[in-house]
């Protein structure tokens, strides 16, 4: 048993909760986590809170165990853990905006989702609060940076592309980035408060739809954390299924950003040939499963979409496709001189960082972080299907690229696995609630995805929590542009290419 098992064992537990414990934590268990969390001996999974409890997901990687620490706050205020370790910051300051809870000792106290424009105030979480006039704020205080010759570039939040809207402060000398600091939040939309007793198709349908490129993820985690509380296992094709759905939204994600990277370095030829083949795969999950991006086909207690014959073939005409014409991609890409000077050696993240913050997905395994869900924490059928992990120690845009180009083939090999092996079946369970907590922890194309839930036997969701890997990954993308020049910008964020709308919930 860990150290973190250990400590959540002589807490008072909370129960029903599963698969991993939660405990109610005296105040010392606290601090002793953020001694843990800054020595690296423990990661952050997330920070969370509901009215007069905070909540601290950790992961202790030396045992593979999550245990989530609770702290009562009756006073309305809690030990920051962000004094001590830098991840943890924007987590509490979204938990002072949505809760009211102050962070005793955090150096960062400015507000993360509250902008002083909207028509409610602080606490934002509160399920009914009073209408007042919008708040009227000083300007952001973005954190200072001196020297000779530096000035400063504003951009956003709103952008020449479609893309969501986020402020980035450049400060620069000349064309060389000094500091980038990130003001993000314009798309807070209030899931987590939306979900506060709601009925659980309709919570199912807005977990859906927490970040619109990964609603298979997001739908799947949510779903095994609502099966989880409930004690519930869902049919052996099912979880099939949703492995498939999974696979075919990664590769199609990775398919656009690879393509866009590249367009951002002006190699249109790579980006045009890469929609193409992601068209194809849209296509085919909407002629296997009804809907291109595959939304509401994961639900709790199953899957809501299955597979016919027709659908089988299609994705298997997919692969054959993405086999024949993929690796003269890869080999395009990497005998494009140009296309390689604008991204090797061009946004370097370090391994002491990435695992410093807990970065999952292609931004943590290209810097050496070798974590991934499915492997560390493998549930069916992935625990019963050999795959690789890919990873590198090199952190640049390239080896981004490269990481995604290496998943894509491995997606590859798991669809003709998952289609073959797919066993024969029911494909959803019945959903009977009941008060108990969950969680659940999925790969999505990013990296992992986090959700806790609370459900009550009424058949509704109490509470819950979805935390995004770009809560970890956004901030290393300030650190990725320094010493880089500001024209190098685009290629760095798209090869991260972080969520907005699921990082501002």
């Amino acid at each position: 048993m860990s150290t973190l098992l250990e400590m959540i064992a002589d807490g008072r537990q909370i129960g029903p909760h599963a698969p991993w414990p939660r405990a109610v934590m005296p105040p010392d268990a606290w601090a002793f986590a953020a001694v843990q969390l800054a020595s690296g001996a423990w990661t952050l999974v997330s920070l969370w809170a509901e009215p007069g409890e905070v909540h601290l997901a950790l992961f202790d990687p030396a045992a593979s165990a999550i245990g989530v620490m609770s702290l009562r706050t009756d006073s309305g205020r809690f030990p920051s853990i962000g004094a001590s370790h830098l991840p943890a910051r924007r987590f509490e300051r979204t938990v002072r905006d949505m809760h009211g809870l102050e962070p005793e000792g955090s150096p960062d106290n400015r507000p993360w989702l509250d902008h002083g424009t909207w028509s409610v105030s602080a606490p934002l979480g509160a399920p009914s609060r009073e209408v007042v006039s919008p708040v009227v704020t000083e300007p952001y205080r973005f954190l200072p940076v001196e020297g000779e010759g530096v000035h400063q570039i504003p951009v956003g939040p709103v952008h020449a592309g479609i893309i969501e809207p986020g402020h980035f402060r450049f400060s620069a000398n000349g064309e060389t980035v000094v500091r980038l600091e990130e003001r993000l939040g314009y798309v807070h939309k209030g899931i987590e408060s939306l979900l506060v007793n709601t009925p659980l198709d309709r919570a199912a349908k807005l977990a859906a739809r927490v970040s619109g490129d990964s609603t298979v993820a997001y739908s799947t985690a949510f779903a095994q954390a609502v099966e989880a509380a409930c004690d519930v296992e869902i049919p052996s094709r099912a979880a099939w299924l949703r492995a498939l759905m999974l696979e075919l939204e990664r590769i199609a994600n990775h398919l656009g950003d690879i393509g866009a990277v590249c367009n951002d370095a002006a190699f249109a030829l790579m980006h045009a040939h890469c929609a193409v083949i992601r068209e194809r795969v849209l296509r085919a999950a909407n002629a296997a499963f009804g809907h291109r991006l595959m939304m509401d086909r994961v639900m709790p207690g199953g899957v809501g979409a299955d597979i016919d014959r027709a659908g089988r073939k299609q994705i298997k005409q997919l692969i054959a496709t993405i086999r024949r014409r993929f690796p003269g991609l890869v080999a395009l890409y990497n005998d494009t001189t140009s296309l390689q000077d604008r991204t090797v050696h061009t946004g370097y993240v370090d391994l002491e960082l990435v695992t410093q913050y807990g970065a999952g997905g292609f931004v943590g395994r290209a810097s050496g972080r070798a974590f991934d869900a499915r492997k560390v924490f493998p549930r069916a059928p992935y625990s019963s299907l050999d795959f690789e992990v890919p990873t590198s120690d090199r952190g640049d845009v390239d080896t981004r690229v490269h990481i995604r180009m290496s998943e894509i083939e491995q997606s590859v090999s798991l669809i003709d696995r998952l289609l073959d092996g797919l066993p024969e079946g029911e494909t959803r369970t019945d959903m009977h609630l009941r008060d108990a907590e969950g969680m659940a922890l999925v790969e999505g194309f990013r990296g992992d995805i986090f959700v806790w839930v609370r459900t009550k036997a009424d058949g509704t969701i109490a509470r819950a929590h979805l935390r995004d890997p770009s809560w970890l990954q956004w901030p290393l993308l300030e650190a990725a542009i320094e010493n880089n020049i500001v024209a190098d910008f685009p290629l760095c964020n798209k090869s991260f290419n972080c969520s907005y709308a699921g990082h501002d919930l």
